[in-house]
């Protein structure tokens, strides 16, 4: 049976909770749900397994708050004893309008803490990473303000849409494997406008 580890990153703690900085536990928590898991906590994550297809997904939450999940994440791997190609990092993304969902192979940290703490501990910037746009409507010095932030009413419709697509990417991304997923989803637009 194929396993794949499957990473939402964000901030423990219900201050965090639904801001722009958690949408990769969001995601990965919607999945959970749709295929009947239940997270536990275990060591440094929320882990859930859940099976789909002929496949087995190791699913987690960090709970080492974000700038510190590359710990979470290796641990895992190794235990799990899953390649690095299997493994698909959910993050919220900055550089992405909020009708924006990105799938890649690799590529850098953009200056995401979680996603540097990771590159730093795995040596590597080649992982498949899931990024979900967040936009960037801030005033100039309020960014921090901005990430932590909760969803604005307006924007609620389209995070849920982009949520229940994100499920359908990670499927796809077993299912098919990666190219065919960025192929796919990545020129999608979420606009309900």
């Amino acid at each position: 049976m194929s396993k794949y580890l499957i990473i939402g990153l964000g901030n423990i703690g219900e201050e965090y909770s639904n801001t722009r900085h958690n949408i990769g536990f969001d995601v990965v928590h919607a999945f959970v749900m749709k295929h009947g898991g239940a997270f536990k906590v275990d060591r440094l994550a929320y882990v859930a397994e859940v099976k789909w297809k002929g496949k087995q997904f190791v699913c987690i939450c960090p709970t080492t708050f974000m700038n510190l999940s590359g710990r979470a994440f290796k641990y895992w791997l190794d235990k799990e004893n899953i390649s690095l190609e299997n493994t698909l990092t959910i993050v919220d993304d900055l550089a992405l309008p909020l009708d924006k969902i990105r799938v890649r192979k690799a590529g850098t940290h953009a200056g995401h803490n979680g996603l540097k703490d990771i590159q730093n501990i795995l040596g590597t910037d080649e992982y498949p990473k899931l990024r979900f746009g967040i936009g960037n409507v801030f005033p100039k010095g309020m960014q921090v303000d901005f990430v932590l932030g909760k969803w604005k009413n307006d924007e609620i419709p389209v995070i849920k849409l982009k949520i229940e697509k994100s499920i359908e990417i990670i499927e796809s991304f077993a299912a098919i494997g990666i190219d065919k997923t960025m192929t796919a989803f990545n020129n999608l637009s979420y606009n309900l406008k």
